[in-house]
Parts: C-alpha cells; sequence; structure tokens
C-alpha cells in the first residue's frame, strides 16, 4: 500500500476559490478554460494553476485546456460537496446571526439549530429557525444527526460548548471566538480569528511604507 499523499493547507485553501469562480463561468455558459485564463481570472499563475490541480490528478486536454462542468465537478468531489452538511450555530448574537444569514445561500450546508443561554434571545426565529436553550443541545443532537457546529459564545464558554458538540457526535468545528480551542485529533476545527484577519490587513497596508 501506497503512502497517503499530503496536500499542503496552502493548495487546500485555494480550492474553494477555483470551484466558486467555475460555478460563476459555468453560469455564464463557459465551456472550457485554459490554465492560464483560469490563472488571469484568479490572479493566480498557469503554473500554480496546474501544480494545483495535478495535487489531485490531470483534468485537463493538451492544448484544450479544461472542460468548465467535469473541473467543477472534480473540486467540488475533493471538497466533499457531493452530500449536504448539517450545521449548528452556538450563539445566537450578531456574529451567530450573520452566519445564519450567510448560510442560507449555500447550497452544500443546511442550518439545522440554533442555540443560545440568553433567555431574550430563545425563541426568535432567524432564517425560520427558532432558537433553542443550550440546555436542550444534547437531545437535540442525539434526534438530529448533525456533521458541524459553530462556535459564536463569548470566549470563557467556548471549550464548554465544544466539548459538548463532540461529546454528541459532531465532527467538525467552526470557531469565530478568539480562543485556541481544544478537541480530540479525529475532529476537524477550522478557526476563524476575526480581529487576527484584522489585524494582518493593517500589517499588510503597513508594509507598504516599507516598500
Amino acid at each position: 500500500m501506497g503512502r497517503k499523499k499530503i496536500i499542503s493547507m496552502s493548495v487546500i485553501r485555494r480550492l474553494p476559490k477555483y470551484h466558486r469562480y467555475l460555478r460563476e463561468l459555468l453560469k455564464n455558459d463557459g465551456d472550457r478554460i485554459s490554465s492560464k485564463k483560469l490563472g488571469e481570472g484568479l490572479g493566480f499563475t498557469a503554473t500554480q494553476i496546474r501544480q494545483d490541480l495535478n495535487c489531485f490528478g490531470y483534468f485537463g486536454q493538451y492544448g484544450l485546456g479544461y472542460n468548465v462542468n467535469e473541473l467543477l465537478k472534480e473540486i467540488g468531489g475533493i471538497l466533499g460537496l457531493s452530500k449536504e452538511y448539517k450545521m449548528i450555530i452556538i450563539g445566537a448574537g450578531n456574529i451567530g446571526q450573520a452566519i445564519a444569514n450567510h448560510i442560507k445561500f449555500q447550497l452544500y450546508f443546511k442550518l439545522a439549530g440554533i442555540f443560545d443561554v440568553n433567555p431574550k434571545l430563545i425563541g426568535l426565529e432567524i432564517q425560520d429557525i427558532e432558537v433553542i436553550d443550550i440546555k436542550e443541545l444534547a437531545n437535540f443532537l442525539k434526534a438530529t444527526p448533525t456533521d458541524i457546529g459553530i462556535v459564536c459564545v463569548p470566549k470563557n464558554n467556548a471549550q464548554i460548548v465544544t466539548d459538548m458538540m463532540v461529546e454528541n457526535g459532531i465532527k467538525g468545528i467552526w470557531n469565530f471566538t478568539s480562543v485556541d480551542l481544544e478537541v480530540p485529533e479525529e475532529i476537524i476545527l477550522e478557526n476563524v480569528h476575526l480581529s487576527e484577519s484584522l489585524v494582518t490587513l493593517s500589517c499588510l497596508m503597513n508594509s507598504r511604507t516599507y516598500l
């Protein structure tokens, strides 16, 4: 048995950009595209495009480029978009509500529930989903197997709700808190540190003064 090929995170993080661009291209009746044109549309080089895609196989045809529909399906499969993922949000404040509104327009992700501890928010409807008391989380997950949990709570409660979700079958955590969560090795954790992203923007803007 051969060793499993290790794909860098930088390649993985570019794949959703390819997928989004190809979907738009297909909507506009795009049939084929070269690595050069694909790179120009995304701000990458043709070499980068080919190297990224070659990590997963050989999808193009020399002299003809890529079939847009076929490449879209291939990348969708790599991204795991052949199924629908059920998601829950823990924390119905501003960030939680913004994410709920965003998920509504995602093709492959379905929001199954929203939870909070605040009596003023419990019972509120967000995207036709009623906010549930966090005390009901375990029972909900037992009755409704769910793939992804989204953490949008104050940092003091972040690890607690994460542990609750992991104990009740959640396999992936999308973390919007400033806490570095601890999860078992088999749980996939994706951190979205908004403050770090903003500081990165500041750094990039500031770096121009040194160029």
